[in-house]
């Protein structure tokens, strides 16, 4: 963060751009279509101490110029490439072009449009929403030096057998029963940092990340979920967590770490009774979906090399 002294105490600022939304269309010459749409926010970190203490901006680069930016910089990129490779483009252009930027900070979240099919065919130009989004953030100081993250958003699952929870600590506050049978539904948001420290490191695919992030996610979603008859038994949230994790660090060499955080978003057994009995009898069949209260479970998953 932009730091120095003034009136005797130490100061740090920043400022930026948040939510510039911009979306992408590439064509193809067989008349195929490609799109994205991206939410950046930009954080610049910058030597513009003189605005705060002395009224001079001649040292401040305009939010609004920073919003320009992101569409002249979409515009100048003729073939795809991923949410990380932008933000990396955007990161490098503040931090070169502008001698008061010490560092550039960029996040993008990217939604997840999806070609739609029709009659059994993919259609050039025809997409839809699809439900989980993808994130990264990028840090880039001037001397070179970079920080990659990606990440996903609201990769909701859930499983309707092969899950319990056993074993836990009781009390006099403890009401919970002890299960081996119940609903598993989580909202999985996820980020995993590569280790490349610098931009001429990172693959030369611009797709490299897009392809990487659709990967990620399938680890994700089948280790959850197991073999697609068998499944895989879930002792507790946390467990299927680590395994998740694990398994994404197994798989990807070039990923030096992740967090999961997993609420478990609850399915209560119905249960009607009166004073003298069960109105109805149910049999793990009919429930009533809550999310408030939820539970809380966040991890971090790392290499002994990481610095996640």
């Amino acid at each position: 963060m932009g730091a120095g002294e003034l009136d005797g105490f130490k100061f740090e600022q920043c400022h930026g751009k948040d939510r510039v939304r911009v979306t992408r269309v590439w064509r193809r010459k067989d008349g195929t279509h490609f799109m994205v749409e991206w939410s950046v926010g930009i954080t610049l970190f910058s030597e513009c101490l003189p605005a705060y203490s002395r009224d001079d901006n001649s040292n401040i680069v305009a939010t609004d110029t920073m919003k320009n930016t992101v569409y002249v910089k979409a515009k100048e990129c003729s073939e795809q490439l991923s949410a990380e490779n932008f933000a990396i483009l955007l990161a490098q252009h503040f931090t070169s072009l502008y001698k008061e930027v010490t560092a550039a900070n960029i996040k993008i979240v990217e939604k997840p449009w999806e070609r739609v099919s029709v009659d059994g065919q993919l259609h050039t130009h025809g997409f839809k929403l699809g439900a989980e989004k993808h994130t990264t953030e990028v840090i880039l100081s001037e001397s070179g030096v970079l920080q990659l993250s990606s990440g996903i958003l609201g990769l909701s699952l859930l499983k309707t057998t092969k899950s319990g929870f056993e074993g836990f600590i009781r009390d006099k506050y403890t009401a919970l029963p002890e299960t081996r049978e119940r609903m598993l539904a989580t909202e999985v948001t996820a980020s995993w940092r590569y280790p490349f420290k610098s931009v001429s490191s990172i693959p030369e695919n611009p797709l490299y990340f897009t392809e990487r992030y659709l990967n990620v996610k399938k680890v994700l979603s089948d280790t959850f979920f197991g073999h697609p008859k068998e499944g895989v038994y879930s002792a507790s949230v946390q467990s299927t967590l680590f395994q998740m994790a694990k398994a994404v660090l197994n798989r990807f060499p070039d990923i030096s770490s992740i967090q999961l955080k997993m609420p478990n978003l609850h399915f209560l057994p119905v249960n009607i009774a009166n004073k003298d009995s069960n109105i109805v009898k149910f049999d793990d069949d009919v429930f009533l979906p809550t999310d408030e209260p939820h539970g809380s479970i966040e991890a971090t998953l790392s290499r002994f090399w990481s610095k996640m």
